[in-house]
């Protein structure tokens, strides 16, 4: 993966990878973004619903590689590109999500309601700039790098567990803990909004380096089912996934901990979760009838299948009943 700083690496990025005619996979925040492209797609939406994927297919016929910037749902756009068409993806985020370590993807299903995924995208790099994280909502600020922090937690004990994830991991749990509240407090101080993104890098590489867990899956299938944001069901998923695994995690705990500067690590996702602004799944507009049927599907999703604790519909129902 070829990793820069400052978007005006972005053409040397292109050049090393052989890309001469770029399309961009973007939403209309950033459209008119002064970036080498051959083709823009500007129609991204949250989720990377199937028909969009559909459409930035079409609009892209004829460029040489893609070229994605914005958060998740831009990046997954992308790399669904990437996986039907072979092209590599060079990633520019906006937010903290992570998702451009990962060749694998998420799309939704308008019509079924339900979040799927693929895999096979050729992520080949990553150019961060933190301009382009300033003004980014509150909202949006604190749900990712929830889910950020959440990579972190899972990483240390996903199946694909080593001691380079463990360091990323580690490194960037201490970034976010320590710069996401002064960046909710401050706004768009560059100084923190660089350590935030920097944590974010670290988080992502622990990502793909390791794998998710439980927490992601309850995520996913929430935002599958309601359309909710993945931060904001990640920051309210992952305390009660740490606390169900907790008998068997304790020495990851404890180094999780550690990293936030907190020895009750579970407590302090909490406490980051409602300074972000997030504290019961009922705010989201979850209807709580429907949970059973969400439970169901968490349950059948990989991060729930490697989880270290197996988790039942009815326990994972019991994990969102805790924090709705």
């Amino acid at each position: 993966m070829i990793v820069e700083w400052g978007l005006d690496r972005l053409p040397a990025v292109l050049r090393e990878l052989g890309v001469t005619e770029p399309g961009l996979v973007t939403s209309e925040r950033f459209a008119a973004l002064d970036v080498p492209v051959f083709r823009r797609f500007t129609g991204v939406r949250s989720h990377a619903p199937v028909d969009t994927v559909a459409a930035a297919l079409e609009a892209l016929a004829g460029v040489d590689g893609v070229v994605a910037v914005g958060g998740g749902s831009a990046i997954d756009t992308a790399k669904a590109v990437s996986a039907q068409t072979g092209l590599p993806v060079v990633s520019v985020p906006t937010t903290y999500a992570g998702a451009e370590w990962t060749p694998f993807f998420g799309v939704r299903d308008e019509e079924r309601r339900v979040k799927g995924g693929g895999r096979g995208a050729r992520i080949e790099g990553v150019v961060y700039e933190v301009s382009l994280t300033l003004g980014l909502p509150r909202s949006e600020t604190g749900g990712t790098a929830m889910n950020a922090l959440a990579h972190c937690a899972e990483a240390l004990y996903a199946p694909g567990r080593n001691d380079a994830g463990d360091r990323h991991a580690l490194s960037g749990a201490q970034l976010i803990a320590s710069a996401l509240p002064r960046v909710l407090e401050t706004g768009d101080d560059v100084g923190e909004r660089t350590r935030l993104l920097k944590g974010a890098m670290h988080a992502g590489a622990a990502l793909g380096s390791a794998g998710l867990a439980l927490a992601h899956a309850l995520a996913q299938a929430l935002g599958g089912r309601f359309g909710v944001s993945h931060g904001a069901a990640n920051a309210l998923c992952l305390a009660p996934a740490l606390r169900f695994n907790a008998p068997l995690i304790g020495i990851e705990l404890e180094s999780f901990g550690e990293a936030l500067g907190d020895p009750r690590p579970i407590d302090r996702v909490e406490e980051l979760a409602r300074l972000a602004g997030f504290e019961r799944l009922r705010d989201l507009g979850i209807p709580r009838d429907e949970l059973p049927l969400v439970a169901e599907e968490a349950a059948g999703r990989a991060g729930a299948q490697a989880n270290p604790r197996h988790a039942s519909p009815q326990e994972i129902l019991e994990l969102y009943e805790s924090v709705y």
